[in-house]
């Protein structure tokens, strides 16, 4: 976990809501020079902080409301770092709690170098990921109501359905008239008819999201393309979930940040457990898990080295080795920016040095 440890003059706690913030602020020395309860608003920041603004960084805990703030300092100058909420421990995991204690904790550990970062996402680009994100609450919302009509046929012991109803093709009205009571049958089709207007919304977003892929960058989408099981989806949330591969050093930290590896717990030479699975981004991890199945499914070689594996490790070990496999290769590939190639893949999981694509 990286923490922030630059020196300034000043440094701001903001302990962040929808409609409040507390603002406290110390010089260098750890004295506090502001402090107070203002709404959440441009100009009442602006104004708390203005006879600081010469030396001064910015930090609040990551949550839902700190867009703003965040393009606030940015359009200002003013140097702003995102806290990683689970990583706070010396805010959760204190005996008293309230928004003035929050702050200045806040503004200690940005002085103290104790503030562990989360990642600031550019402004030109979190819209696109925020749509991203919500075609993904789009497309669980259908699957729930498709469960619900398949759950409701084996309920009254139905015949069941003859083609998945996954598909439109497969969708048509005599699924609500197998139904015989009323109130079932508007239930019914009540379902279908929010799974289709889901189906037209999710197609009107995966447009916009492919084209705005082709914009921001083409060359990288392509080359994660290469790999068997990413296909359009899989790549959006790749490209936009990652953002900059440059961010991580080393391919175990982009590991890490994708849940794909575990972290140890350890004292006096002993593992003690493993914590941290819910740092990092979800997004990736079930990205990465849908791209294993898929690649099995499509390449012969890899389904031939998984069923190796599982001979040594057991089938969920070798899956997650594949899934690490796969984070690896997207690591390399994008930092190379090279093509997939599956002997290099099934040898150590770095692609082969080929010859960049050529525009």
């Amino acid at each position: 976990m990286p923490f922030y440890n630059q020196a300034h003059q000043f440094y701001a706690g903001v302990d962040l809501h929808a409609r409040s913030m507390f603002i406290h602020v110390l010089n260098a020395k750890g004295k506090t020079v502001f402090e107070n309860d203002l709404p959440a608003g441009p100009d009442e920041f602006l104004d708390a902080v203005k006879p600081f603004r010469k030396n001064l960084v910015v930090g609040c805990e990551c949550m839902f409301a700190w867009y703003w703030l965040a393009d606030l300092c940015e359009d200002q100058r003013i140097p702003f770092v995102l806290g990683h909420a689970l990583a706070m421990k010396h805010i959760h995991g204190g005996k008293a709690k309230s928004d003035r204690i929050d702050a200045g904790k806040l503004a200690a550990m940005l002085r103290g170098g104790l503030f562990p970062l989360a990642y600031v996402y550019p402004k030109a680009k979190r819209q696109t990921r925020d749509l991203l994100r919500r075609r993904s609450f789009f497309v669980r919302q259908r699957a729930q109501l498709i469960t619900h009509i398949q759950n409701t046929n084996s309920q009254f012991n139905l015949p069941p359905f003859p083609k998945k109803l996954t598909y439109a093709r497969n969708r048509s009205a005599d699924i609500a008239a197998r139904f015989a009571d009323p109130s079932t049958r508007l239930s019914i089709q009540a379902n279908l008819n929010l799974i289709d207007a889901y189906d037209e919304q999710i197609a009107t977003i995966e447009r916009h999201l492919l084209h705005s892929a082709k914009v921001d960058d083409p060359v990288t989408f392509g080359f994660l393309r290469t790999v068997p099981g990413i296909g359009p989806i899989l790549g959006l949330i790749l490209l936009y979930e990652i953002d900059r591969i440059d961010r991580f050093p080393e391919a175990g930290n982009f590991l890490s940040y994708s849940r794909l590896v575990r972290c140890a717990h350890e004292s006096a030479g002993k593992v003690k457990g493993f914590g941290g699975k819910k740092i990092g981004n979800a997004h990736l991890k079930w990205a990465f898990s849908e791209a294993a199945c898929l690649m099995l499914r499509s390449s012969a070689p890899v389904k031939a080295w998984l069923q190796r594996q599982e001979a040594k490790r057991g089938k969920r070990k070798a899956l997650s080795v594949l899934e690490a496999k796969i984070g690896r290769t997207v690591y390399h590939l994008w930092r190379k920016q090279r093509a997939f190639d599956v002997q290099r893949f099934l040898k150590n999981g770095e692609p082969q040095a080929e010859e960049p694509r050529r525009k």
